[in-house]
């Protein structure tokens, strides 16, 4: 078992990148929980019930950040020093920033469509949602895993960071339209 002080990476025995086996994760999850669970030192000392405790809440965080792409592509960035800063930094590219602005009055102009008459211009939003997405993660994997640019994958964390937030937005005027 890995020290609390170990990368996600190193307590599941995963190689550091952003490109990453599912399967593999899944499995060293599975094991490093079943390794550490606080119920199999029910008898130990205080000490020991501590230490499995951090680390069965390490292995959940660790996992919970390497399993999502945004929060793994922010992790690899923070551990080499290009910390995406997503709460605090909003600097964007314009063309970006602009096609943010043009989803936004998209999904206000189908806001105030009929249920019925939202079908098309919705599935294109989708699909412009979705492709932004792929690139951006693909740009990502590019920077991180072959290029090693840790300060541009941050600003491409940003930028994966408002899509994400705009998809969830979407997800929920869909959900609204289904319920209508």
């Amino acid at each position: 078992m890995k020290a609390l002080n170990s990368s996600h990476f190193e307590l599941f025995g995963l190689s550091e990148g952003f490109a990453i086996d599912r399967e593999a994760l899944d499995s060293a999850f599975r094991r490093v929980q079943s390794a550490v669970h606080p119920d199999r030192f029910g008898a130990g000392t205080d000490t020991e019930r501590r230490i499995a405790m951090q680390l069965a809440t390490q292995a959940n965080e660790a996992y919970r950040t390497l399993r999502d792409p945004l929060l793994r592509a922010a992790y690899l960035c923070e551990l080499h020093g290009a910390d995406p800063q997503v709460h605090s930094n909003t600097a964007m590219p314009g063309e970006f920033l602009l096609t943010q602005m043009e989803w936004r009055e998209q999904l206000e102009q189908l806001a105030s469509m009929e249920p019925g008459e939202a079908g098309a211009p919705l599935a294109v939003l989708r699909g412009q949602i979705d492709q932004t997405r792929a690139a951006l993660l693909a740009e990502l994997a590019d920077a991180l895993d072959r290029r090693q640019e840790f300060s541009q994958a941050s600003g491409l964390v940003r930028q994966l960071m408002f899509v994400e937030r705009f998809d969830e937005d979407l997800t929920d005027f869909e959900d609204r339209l289904e319920t209508s």
